[in-house]
């Protein structure tokens, strides 16, 4: 989560002087190299990119490229700390989306956690307010993305293995980046592409290590910990980008890491009680 709050906090640099798009283009070609390199080591590529559903495959890695490119705008437009605190709102759009995609059942429980959850992004952006601006919405936008490329996930994970879903990831983000990113691109200057380079590696050092703490624990006992990225990256956001704190994200914040929490503990004992 350090390793991701940091690559956040390049990101939030390098958007802020070059185009969003061409970053995250970079960004995928190293991303891809690495995971090609990974399953080519682990069980071949002809192997890993077997699947039976590839469109389905393919649409996941899309739509977590096309959040990554948002993420990245937001990052420079609204800081990292606005971004952040909304966006951990996603475990709630998980619940949310599972009942018509999974087809789970969503108790009063589970649904009282939604219903939080979205009062306390209603904290932080206050809608009708003089404060009001429209512009941070778009976290709830990217972790509504961000959710449903889990969701799609879980639905691939039936049939496919990890590392198929792996191998997708990295394709279909560099199809959306590599489409999209050369109409929108800008040559790094000078010591721009020393950041270019580090975000490259944080970002394949983090899913490396997302990966290796995922072959020594559960996915469920592992998910609080993504709420450690809202914490380092506030860190970053105030202490090297000088962003301010306030009093509505503090408490807006806190309800939404309240109902991910209750949601990610709900989902843990169901799975160990079935």
């Amino acid at each position: 989560m350090l390793i991701f709050a940091s690559q956040d906090g390049i990101s939030k640099y390098l958007a802020g002087q070059y185009n969003a798009m061409s970053i995250v283009m970079i960004r995928y070609w190293a991303f891809a190299i690495f995971v090609l390199a990974l399953v080519s080591r682990q069980k071949g590529i002809k192997s890993a990119a077997k699947t039976n559903m590839p469109f389905l495959q393919l649409g996941r890695g899309i739509l977590l490229g096309a959040q990554v490119i948002l993420a990245a705008y937001q990052f420079a437009e609204l800081g990292l700390v606005n971004t952040h605190v909304v966006f951990a709102s996603y475990p709630v759009f998980v619940t949310l989306f599972s009942i018509p995609i999974l087809g789970e059942k969503v108790g009063w429980a589970r649904g009282l956690a939604v219903l939080s959850g979205f009062l306390g992004v209603v904290v932080i952006v206050q809608p009708g307010s003089s404060v009001f601006d429209p512009m941070s919405l778009l976290p709830l936008l990217s972790a509504a993305l961000f959710a449903m490329y889990n969701i799609m996930t879980r639905y691939v994970a039936r049939s496919d293995s990890g590392e198929t879903s792996f191998f997708w990831t990295g394709i279909g983000g560099l199809l959306i980046s590599s489409l999209i990113g050369p109409f929108f691109w800008s040559m790094p200057q000078g010591m721009d592409w020393v950041w270019m380079l580090i975000l490259c590696i944080t970002g394949a050092g983090g899913h490396y290590t997302m990966i290796k703490a995922l072959e020594i624990a559960e996915a469920s006992s592992l998910q609080p910990f993504s709420y450690l990225q809202l914490l380092f990256a506030s860190m970053i956001g105030v202490f090297v980008f000088g962003e301010v704190i306030t009093i509505p994200i503090v408490v807006g914040g806190g309800i939404i890491v309240s109902a991910g929490l209750f949601t990610i503990w709900r989902e843990r004992r169901k799975s160990q009680l079935a």
